[in-house]
Protein backbone atom coordinates (compact mmCIF):
# COMPACT_ATOMS: atom_id res chain seq x y z
CA UNK A 1 0.00 0.00 0.00
CA UNK A 2 2.60 2.65 0.77
CA UNK A 3 5.32 2.36 -2.41
CA UNK A 4 6.46 4.46 -4.82
CA UNK A 5 6.18 8.14 -4.65
CA UNK A 6 4.58 10.48 -1.64
CA UNK A 7 4.51 14.20 -2.05
CA UNK A 8 5.39 15.64 1.17
CA UNK A 9 2.94 18.73 0.61
CA UNK A 10 3.28 21.76 0.97
CA UNK A 11 0.65 23.80 3.00
CA UNK A 12 -0.34 27.04 0.82
CA UNK A 13 -0.73 30.33 2.89
CA UNK A 14 -2.42 33.36 1.33
CA UNK A 15 -2.03 37.02 3.47
CA UNK A 16 -1.06 34.90 6.43
CA UNK A 17 -4.08 32.24 6.40
CA UNK A 18 -4.70 28.58 5.27
CA UNK A 19 -5.46 28.68 1.43
CA UNK A 20 -7.63 25.31 1.03
CA UNK A 21 -8.91 26.14 -1.93
CA UNK A 22 -5.57 26.20 -3.72
CA UNK A 23 -4.95 22.98 -1.18
CA UNK A 24 -7.28 20.76 -2.87
CA UNK A 25 -6.47 22.05 -6.06
CA UNK A 26 -3.15 20.80 -5.66
CA UNK A 27 -4.21 16.99 -4.17
CA UNK A 28 -6.12 17.27 -7.46
CA UNK A 29 -2.68 18.02 -9.59
CA UNK A 30 -0.98 15.18 -7.55
CA UNK A 31 -3.33 12.87 -8.14
CA UNK A 32 -3.71 13.64 -11.53
CA UNK A 33 0.16 13.63 -12.35
CA UNK A 34 0.09 9.71 -10.76
CA UNK A 35 2.11 10.59 -7.24
CA UNK A 36 1.10 7.22 -5.55
CA UNK A 37 0.08 9.04 -2.09
CA UNK A 38 0.83 12.67 -0.09
CA UNK A 39 2.00 13.32 2.84
CA UNK A 40 0.24 16.55 4.73
CA UNK A 41 1.81 18.55 7.72
CA UNK A 42 5.23 17.12 8.00
CA UNK A 43 7.83 19.30 7.87
CA UNK A 44 7.47 19.87 4.68
CA UNK A 45 3.83 21.10 5.42
CA UNK A 46 4.89 23.75 7.89
CA UNK A 47 4.20 22.00 10.88
CA UNK A 48 6.24 23.59 13.17
CA UNK A 49 4.53 26.65 12.77
CA UNK A 50 0.84 25.61 12.35
CA UNK A 51 -1.27 25.57 15.47
CA UNK A 52 -3.13 22.45 16.51
CA UNK A 53 -6.72 23.80 14.84
CA UNK A 54 -4.52 24.04 11.57
CA UNK A 55 -2.78 21.31 11.54
CA UNK A 56 -6.12 19.48 12.09
CA UNK A 57 -7.75 20.99 9.03
CA UNK A 58 -5.30 20.96 6.56
CA UNK A 59 -5.19 16.81 7.24
CA UNK A 60 -8.94 16.57 7.24
CA UNK A 61 -9.05 18.76 4.18
CA UNK A 62 -6.72 16.48 2.34
CA UNK A 63 -8.29 13.22 3.08
CA UNK A 64 -11.57 14.57 2.37
CA UNK A 65 -10.25 15.58 -1.48
CA UNK A 66 -8.23 12.49 -2.12
CA UNK A 67 -11.60 10.35 -1.28
CA UNK A 68 -9.84 7.44 -0.71
CA UNK A 69 -8.56 7.00 -4.43
CA UNK A 70 -4.62 7.03 -3.01
CA UNK A 71 -3.52 6.78 0.58
CA UNK A 72 -3.15 9.41 2.88
CA UNK A 73 0.11 9.88 5.68
CA UNK A 74 -0.82 11.97 8.32
CA UNK A 75 1.55 14.05 10.05
CA UNK A 76 1.45 13.65 13.65
CA UNK A 77 4.60 14.14 15.08
CA UNK A 78 5.50 16.36 18.12
CA UNK A 79 8.32 16.05 20.94
CA UNK A 80 5.13 15.60 23.06
CA UNK A 81 3.75 12.34 23.65
CA UNK A 82 0.29 13.69 24.81
CA UNK A 83 0.23 16.23 21.42
CA UNK A 84 1.08 13.20 19.06
CA UNK A 85 -1.56 10.91 20.46
CA UNK A 86 -3.90 13.54 19.75
CA UNK A 87 -2.65 14.39 16.10
CA UNK A 88 -2.83 10.44 15.95
CA UNK A 89 -6.59 9.80 17.37
CA UNK A 90 -7.77 13.15 15.01
CA UNK A 91 -6.15 11.65 11.57
CA UNK A 92 -7.94 8.44 12.26
CA UNK A 93 -10.76 9.76 13.24
CA UNK A 94 -10.83 11.94 9.99
CA UNK A 95 -10.37 8.81 7.56
CA UNK A 96 -6.09 8.98 7.15
CA UNK A 97 -4.48 5.71 5.82
CA UNK A 98 -1.30 6.21 7.86
CA UNK A 99 0.53 8.41 10.05
CA UNK A 100 3.99 9.67 9.78
CA UNK A 101 5.84 10.36 13.45
CA UNK A 102 9.08 11.80 13.90
CA UNK A 103 11.08 11.06 16.34
CA UNK A 104 11.18 13.03 19.16
CA UNK A 105 13.27 16.38 18.44
CA UNK A 106 14.75 18.73 21.07
CA UNK A 107 14.36 16.94 24.24
CA UNK A 108 16.16 14.24 22.99
CA UNK A 109 15.32 10.57 24.22
CA UNK A 110 17.40 7.27 24.75
CA UNK A 111 16.69 4.81 22.69
CA UNK A 112 14.19 3.29 25.84
CA UNK A 113 12.34 6.75 25.31
CA UNK A 114 11.65 6.45 22.09
CA UNK A 115 10.37 2.92 22.50
CA UNK A 116 8.09 4.62 25.16
CA UNK A 117 6.36 6.98 22.46
CA UNK A 118 6.28 4.88 19.86
CA UNK A 119 4.30 2.23 21.85
CA UNK A 120 1.90 4.31 23.10
CA UNK A 121 1.12 6.13 20.26
CA UNK A 122 0.51 2.15 18.70
CA UNK A 123 -1.56 1.84 21.80
CA UNK A 124 -3.70 5.09 21.27
CA UNK A 125 -5.75 4.24 18.10
CA UNK A 126 -5.66 1.81 15.15
CA UNK A 127 -3.53 3.63 12.70
CA UNK A 128 -0.50 2.30 10.83
CA UNK A 129 2.32 4.28 11.90
CA UNK A 130 6.00 5.22 9.57
CA UNK A 131 8.31 6.27 11.63
CA UNK A 132 10.43 9.54 10.58
CA UNK A 133 13.78 8.91 11.56
CA UNK A 134 15.40 12.27 10.74
CA UNK A 135 18.51 13.00 13.14
CA UNK A 136 19.82 15.92 11.02
CA UNK A 137 16.77 17.61 12.65
CA UNK A 138 15.78 15.60 15.52
CA UNK A 139 18.79 15.18 17.00
CA UNK A 140 18.57 11.59 18.13
CA UNK A 141 18.73 8.73 16.08
CA UNK A 142 16.90 5.76 16.12
CA UNK A 143 19.15 2.65 16.21
CA UNK A 144 18.17 -0.24 13.60
CA UNK A 145 17.87 -2.47 16.56
CA UNK A 146 15.08 -0.26 18.55
CA UNK A 147 13.43 -0.53 15.37
CA UNK A 148 13.24 -4.07 15.08
CA UNK A 149 11.85 -3.95 18.56
CA UNK A 150 9.20 -1.58 17.79
CA UNK A 151 8.83 -3.22 13.98
CA UNK A 152 6.81 -6.26 16.53
CA UNK A 153 4.03 -4.12 17.37
CA UNK A 154 1.63 -4.81 14.47
CA UNK A 155 1.06 -1.12 13.58
CA UNK A 156 4.22 -0.51 13.15
CA UNK A 157 4.46 -0.90 9.37
CA UNK A 158 7.44 1.23 8.49
CA UNK A 159 10.14 3.84 8.27
CA UNK A 160 10.65 7.04 6.39
CA UNK A 161 14.63 7.20 6.99
CA UNK A 162 16.37 10.29 6.21
CA UNK A 163 19.96 9.12 7.23
CA UNK A 164 21.41 9.61 4.09
CA UNK A 165 22.75 6.24 5.15
CA UNK A 166 21.95 3.84 2.81
CA UNK A 167 23.46 0.97 4.71
CA UNK A 168 20.45 1.45 7.17
CA UNK A 169 17.74 -0.11 4.57
CA UNK A 170 19.75 -3.36 4.53
CA UNK A 171 20.36 -3.09 8.67
CA UNK A 172 16.87 -2.84 9.08
CA UNK A 173 16.20 -5.62 6.65
CA UNK A 174 18.12 -7.34 9.48
CA UNK A 175 15.87 -6.27 12.59
CA UNK A 176 12.37 -5.20 11.12
CA UNK A 177 12.25 -8.09 8.40
CA UNK A 178 11.68 -7.63 4.64
CA UNK A 179 8.50 -6.81 4.75
CA UNK A 180 8.96 -3.62 7.03
CA UNK A 181 8.04 -0.74 4.48
CA UNK A 182 11.17 1.52 4.13
CA UNK A 183 10.42 4.73 2.53
CA UNK A 184 13.68 6.94 1.43
CA UNK A 185 13.41 10.75 3.16
CA UNK A 186 15.99 11.93 0.64
CA UNK A 187 15.76 12.77 -2.74
CA UNK A 188 18.61 12.91 -3.90
CA UNK A 189 19.46 9.49 -2.76
CA UNK A 190 16.10 7.69 -3.39
CA UNK A 191 16.91 5.76 -6.46
CA UNK A 192 20.14 4.04 -4.40
CA UNK A 193 17.60 3.37 -1.31
CA UNK A 194 15.60 1.38 -3.47
CA UNK A 195 17.98 -0.61 -5.00
CA UNK A 196 19.54 -1.15 -1.18
CA UNK A 197 15.59 -2.78 -0.57
CA UNK A 198 13.21 0.55 -0.32
CA UNK A 199 10.05 0.74 -1.54
CA UNK A 200 9.28 4.63 -2.19
CA UNK A 201 10.46 8.04 -1.07
CA UNK A 202 8.42 10.88 0.51
CA UNK A 203 9.76 13.43 -1.17
CA UNK A 204 9.94 17.50 -1.28
CA UNK A 205 10.83 17.87 -5.04
CA UNK A 206 7.58 15.84 -5.89
CA UNK A 207 5.95 19.21 -4.90
CA UNK A 208 7.48 20.78 -7.98
CA UNK A 209 7.82 17.56 -10.51
CA UNK A 210 5.05 14.67 -9.29
CA UNK A 211 5.23 13.32 -12.50
CA UNK A 212 9.00 12.73 -12.84
CA UNK A 213 9.52 11.87 -9.63
CA UNK A 214 7.00 9.10 -9.60
CA UNK A 215 8.22 7.64 -13.18
CA UNK A 216 11.98 7.43 -10.75
CA UNK A 217 9.92 5.50 -8.58
CA UNK A 218 8.10 3.37 -10.67
CA UNK A 219 11.16 2.59 -12.97
CA UNK A 220 12.96 1.41 -10.09
CA UNK A 221 10.40 -0.84 -8.36
CA UNK A 222 10.43 -2.59 -11.54
CA UNK A 223 14.02 -2.99 -11.43
CA UNK A 224 14.53 -0.52 -14.34
CA UNK A 225 17.49 1.41 -13.13
CA UNK A 226 19.16 2.42 -16.06
CA UNK A 227 15.22 4.06 -17.04
CA UNK A 228 15.48 5.38 -13.01
CA UNK A 229 18.94 6.98 -13.56
CA UNK A 230 17.96 8.70 -16.67
CA UNK A 231 15.12 10.10 -15.18
CA UNK A 232 17.00 11.21 -12.02
CA UNK A 233 19.96 13.01 -14.10
CA UNK A 234 16.89 15.54 -14.94
CA UNK A 235 15.81 15.94 -11.66
CA UNK A 236 19.13 16.27 -9.81
CA UNK A 237 19.75 20.02 -10.29
CA UNK A 238 16.16 20.80 -8.94
CA UNK A 239 16.49 18.94 -6.26
CA UNK A 240 19.88 20.53 -5.14
CA UNK A 241 18.93 23.92 -5.89
CA UNK A 242 15.47 23.19 -3.68
CA UNK A 243 17.67 22.34 -1.10
CA UNK A 244 20.21 24.92 -1.19
CA UNK A 245 18.07 26.55 1.75
CA UNK A 246 15.18 25.27 3.54
CA UNK A 247 13.33 22.45 1.41
CA UNK A 248 9.95 23.45 1.80
CA UNK A 249 11.08 27.60 1.13
CA UNK A 250 12.82 26.09 -2.26
CA UNK A 251 9.67 24.67 -3.19
CA UNK A 252 7.04 27.17 -2.81
CA UNK A 253 9.43 29.37 -4.61
CA UNK A 254 9.35 26.33 -7.67
CA UNK A 255 5.18 25.84 -7.36
CA UNK A 256 4.78 29.50 -7.59
CA UNK A 257 6.98 30.23 -10.76
CA UNK A 258 4.99 27.24 -12.02
CA UNK A 259 1.55 28.75 -10.94
CA UNK A 260 0.63 26.55 -8.76
CA UNK A 261 0.67 28.48 -5.50
CA UNK A 262 2.18 30.86 -3.53
CA UNK A 263 5.74 31.04 -2.60
CA UNK A 264 4.64 32.41 1.08
CA UNK A 265 6.47 30.88 4.31
CA UNK A 266 5.81 31.29 7.86
CA UNK A 267 8.26 33.44 10.08
CA UNK A 268 10.89 32.49 10.85
CA UNK A 269 11.72 31.33 7.48
CA UNK A 270 11.81 33.94 4.81
CA UNK A 271 11.66 33.54 0.96
CA UNK A 272 14.44 32.74 -1.46
CA UNK A 273 17.58 34.67 -1.96
CA UNK A 274 18.07 35.72 -5.17
CA UNK A 275 20.92 33.52 -5.87
CA UNK A 276 18.75 30.37 -5.01
CA UNK A 277 16.32 31.55 -7.12
CA UNK A 278 18.41 31.26 -9.74
CA UNK A 279 19.39 28.06 -9.19
CA UNK A 280 15.83 26.85 -8.55
CA UNK A 281 14.88 28.56 -12.19
CA UNK A 282 17.92 26.38 -13.79
CA UNK A 283 17.04 23.27 -11.92
CA UNK A 284 13.03 23.36 -13.30
CA UNK A 285 14.44 24.39 -16.78
CA UNK A 286 17.13 21.16 -16.88
CA UNK A 287 13.81 19.03 -15.55
CA UNK A 288 11.97 20.51 -18.98
CA UNK A 289 9.02 21.94 -16.61
CA UNK A 290 9.88 25.77 -17.21
CA UNK A 291 10.88 27.23 -20.87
Amino acid sequence: MFTGSFPALVTPFRNGELDLETLRKLVEWHIGEGSHGLVPVGTTGESPTLSHTEHETVVEEVVRAVDGRIPVIAGAGSNNTLESIRFMQHAARVGADAALVVTPYYNKPTQRGLIAHFTALHDCCDLPIIIYNIPGRSVVDMTPDTMGELARLPRIVGVKDATGDLARVSLQRMTCGKDFVQISGEDPTAPGFNAQGGQGVISVTANVAPALVAQVQEATLEGDYARALELHDRLMPLHTAIFTEPGLVGAKYAMSRLGLCSEEVRSPLTGLSDPTKHLVDEGLRHAGLMN
